[in-house]
């Protein structure tokens, strides 16, 4: 099984080639829905990663696959600016899960 990167800056993309990652930028709407499309349709493909920007700007994108689909695995990633999250947002995600404060 192989990883794919559909990335929104050409940064996070070189770094993820120089790790033997393949991938593909893209910044508009219909240039997301045309990656995922050929991403789907290739079998060998185990793992989607995409840059968190997608998942804020196009949820209803990324949800529509992850609902829809049990395979591949989407993992949304930090790009080069780093989360777009609160620094204990695991912390609070556990909090929220078990019902306990840590």
């Amino acid at each position: 099984m192989k990883m794919y990167l559909i990335s929104d800056n050409v940064d996070t993309y070189t770094g993820m080639r120089l790790a033997g990652v393949d991938g593909c930028v893209v910044h508009e709407r219909n240039e997301l829905e045309a990656a995922l499309h050929n991403v789907l349709a290739d079998d060998t493909v185990g793992i989607i990663l995409l840059t968190e920007k997608f998942g804020r700007e196009f949820p209803e994108i990324i949800d529509d696959v992850k609902l829809k689909r049990k395979f591949p695995l989407i993992v949304e990633i930090p790009d080069r600016h780093g989360t777009g999250r609160k620094s204990d947002f695991i912390t609070s995600y556990v909090n929220e899960a078990i019902g306990l404060k840590l």
